[in-house]
């Protein structure tokens, strides 16, 4: 039997109304400094860049790996969007991923978008190249291991912000969700270290020149770009072989009892990353893939564009 992949993200009904408001003044503020941060120091050549890391996100997330007790983990990408790109740009690309997650794919609530987008997004971008930075002079082998333990620590902050919107919410007991969250993502972190690190010694070997300070370090990016899309299509085929047993949260939740209080979205695009009219196939999921690894893409694009246009 095939299985599509499940959505990822926190749910509407997971978070009370106060917590999930909170959330996005904090997501808004932010990306309003992130914004104005990338307005001023991104060069036209950073932008397609930008793009390809959206699109190999998004790809990243479909594909979820098992880890142990029957529970699965996917990529958050927080940390290698903000090392390649650098936080800010890192953050509006992270924006990009999450928002069409929940938009297109109703993957992740509607009203808890800005916890989502804090939690996946925000905090791992700047956990990763706070990190990163601090041993800029270092040896590759010093930079790839700190890398590492970045994008885990990534993974472990966003599982503890989670676990605090849920205690604040009423959902769940401070003392039990902290310790289930942390416990399974300590684990998932693992896998997000991996990939993070694959990526970037993969880089430093073919284009190190992507991973300067400045915006328009990455001069001659035009093989790059068609690259990294190459690459993502290739990750895209690899979705139907996604785990489908249940993601960290959606492992939580059931075992706390709190999974039922979670609320569809009010509509359906494209649910569960298949496309309607082909069903739950894989076919269908690589289509689902494509559209929105095409999607984000673009939209990224467009917004460093409109970016370079009115700076």
């Amino acid at each position: 039997m095939y299985y599509s992949p499940t959505p990822l993200h926190i749910p509407d009904g997971f978070l009370s109304l106060i917590v999930s408001v909170i959330c996005w003044v904090i997501t808004v503020a932010i990306l309003g400094v992130a914004v104005s941060k990338t307005n001023k120091a991104l060069g036209e050549k950073q932008i397609p860049l930008m793009g390809v890391m959206a699109a190999f996100i998004f790809a990243a997330q479909m594909i979820n790996f098992p880890v142990a007790g029957g529970t699965s983990g996917h990529m958050l990408g927080g940390a290698l969007a903000a090392i390649v790109l650098g936080p800010w740009a890192g953050m509006l690309v992270m924006t990009a991923v999450v928002a069409v997650q929940a938009l297109l794919f109703q993957d992740g609530g509607l009203l808890v978008m800005g916890a989502n987008i804090l939690n996946m997004g925000l905090v791992t971008a700047a956990i990763g190249y706070g990190l990163y930075r601090s041993v800029s002079g270092s040896s590759k082998g010093v930079k790839l291991g700190v890398i590492g333990v970045a994008a885990w620590l990534s993974v472990m902050a966003g599982a503890l912000l989670t676990s605090l919107q849920l205690w604040l919410s009423g959902t769940s007991q401070l003392d039990i969700v902290i310790p289930a969250m942390l416990g399974v993502h300590a684990l998932i972190g693992l896998g997000e270290a991996l990939i993070t690190v694959f990526a970037v010694a993969f880089i430093m070997q073919t284009r190190p020149d992507l991973l300067g300070e400045g915006s328009e370090s990455a001069k001659g990016s035009r093989s790059w770009v068609f690259v990294g899309a190459i690459i993502s299509l290739l990750v895209v085929l690899l979705s139907p072989l996604a785990s489908a047993d249940p993601d960290g949260l959606e492992r939580v939740a059931t075992d706390m009892g709190f999974i039922n209080a979670g609320q569809s979205a009010p509509y359906e695009i494209i649910p569960d990353y298949t496309l309607p009219f082909l069903g739950e196939t894989a076919l269908s999921t690589i289509f689902a893939g494509v559209v929105g690894v095409v999607v984000v893409g673009i939209i990224i694009l467009l917004v460093g564009r409109g970016m370079k246009a009115h700076s």
